[in-house]
């Protein structure tokens, strides 16, 4: 009788099930990483300095409202682009250089 090796990494599993061998899934995954990759820089930028999502739009240029779809990752795949770019304006507006491009 031959034993089936269990996987114990959920995560692990996950992937070899529903993405592993789908292309547009893997695409849809490494857009979520980048991101969650954004929406945290943006809520450790705005915190080091002290400021409400309001306070930091206003100093920005935006609205307080972009900044929570920046920090609630709400924003559709093909605005990766512009979600950089607001990461970095905002990253200038606070003199500190994202940690994106390091």
């Amino acid at each position: 009788m031959s034993q089936k090796s269990t996987a114990t990494d959920a995560v692990e599993v996950l992937h070899r099930l529903y993405i592993k061998d789908n292309p547009e899934r893997l695409i849809s995954l490494e857009a979520e990483e980048i991101k969650s990759n954004i929406a945290q820089q943006v809520y450790d930028l705005r915190s080091a300095a002290g400021l409400t999502q309001r306070q930091l739009a206003k100093k920005v240029g935006t609205t307080a409202e972009v900044i929570d779809d920046l920090e609630m990752t709400d924003y559709e795949d093909h605005q990766l682009g512009d979600a950089v770019l607001m990461l970095q304006r905002i990253a200038k507006a606070l003199g500190k250089r994202s940690p994106f491009w390091t």
